[in-house]
C-alpha cells in the first residue's frame, strides 16, 4: 500500500510541481487549494501519513490548518511547512503548533521528497519497535498506528471506521448496543445514533468474506454487536 501524502497549497502550479514528484517517487497524493476543503475530504477518507502544508492559504490559515490537525489526528503524523514566510517567528510558531519541519520556497523539490521518505521511514521504525497489535483472522491492528492490514496489505480505513473497529475489538466477544458504542466512538451527548449502523455495515463490507453473513461482527437480536476475534 502506498503511503499517502497530504498536499495543501493554493499556488496550482506549486502544488502540481509537487504532486509530480511525490507521485513519481511512488506516493499516493491528494492535494488542495485551500485547508477547509482539506479538513472536509479528511471527514471521509484515512488519515495521510505525511502532510505538506503551506501557511499563506486563502480563508483558514496554515497555522489553522494544523492547529485543527494535531487535535484531532495522531500526532505521530508528520507535517512539513513548505513556505515564502522564513522569518525566525514563522519557522518558530510552526515548529510551536506541531510542524516537523520547514522547507522555504524557492526549494529543490528532488530535496523534499528526500525530506518526506526521510520522515515516513524514520516513523516506520520507530512505530514498529512500540507497535501494540491485536490480530483476528488474517488481520492485525496496529494500534499505534491507527491502521488496519489483512496480511502485508494496508486495508482503507476512514478515522471513524478505525475508532469504531478499534473499539469493537476491544470488547471482544461483548454485546455492545448501539447507544454504547456512540457514547464511547463519538463521544458527543447529542447526534445520530443510527451512524453505528452505517458504520458497522461500512467495516463489515472490508472486512468480511460474506457481508450478509458476518462472521466477525456479528449481531445480537435485542442487545446490539458483537465482535468476535475466532
Amino acid at each position: 500500500m502506498k503511503s499517502k501524502i497530504l498536499i495543501i497549497e493554493d499556488v496550482p502550479e506549486m502544488a502540481e510541481l509537487i504532486k509530480m514528484y511525490m507521485e513519481n517517487a511512488g506516493f499516493e497524493v491528494s492535494a488542495f487549494e485551500t485547508a477547509e476543503t482539506a479538513l472536509e475530504a479528511l471527514k471521509t477518507s484515512s488519515a495521510p501519513d505525511l502532510v505538506l502544508l503551506d501557511l499563506n492559504l486563502p480563508g483558514m490559515s496554515g497555522l489553522e490548518f494544523l492547529k485543527n490537525f494535531r487535535s484531532n489526528y495522531k500526532a505521530t503524523i508528520p507535517v512539513i511547512i513548505v513556505s515564502a514566510r522564513d522569518a525566525d517567528e514563522d519557522i518558530i510558531t510552526g515548529l510551536g503548533y506541531g510542524a516537523d519541519e520547514f522547507v522555504t520556497k524557492p526549494f529543490s523539490p528532488k530535496v523534499l521528497v528526500a525530506k518526506v521518505k526521510s520522515k515516513l521511514d524514520r516513523l516506520i521504525a520507530t512505530e514498529a519497535s512500540v507497535e501494540e497489535t491485536i490480530t483476528f483472522g488474517p488481520y492485525t491492528l496496529l494500534c499505534n498506528s491507527c491502521v488496519l492490514k489483512k496480511g502485508s496489505e494496508k486495508i482503507p480505513l476512514s478515522t471513524k471506521e478505525y475508532e469504531v473497529l478499534e473499539y469493537l475489538v476491544r470488547h471482544d466477544g461483548e454485546p455492545l448496543n448501539p447507544e454504547t458504542i456512540y457514547d464511547n466512538v463519538w463521544k458527543v451527548a447529542y447526534g445520530d445514533i443510527t451512524a453505528v449502523a452505517v458504520y458497522i455495515q461500512r467495516l463489515r463490507k472490508k472486512i468480511e468474506d460474506d457481508p450478509a453473513h458476518p462472521k466477525y461482527i456479528t449481531t445480537i437480536f435485542g442487545m446490539g454487536y458483537k465482535f468476535q476475534r475466532n
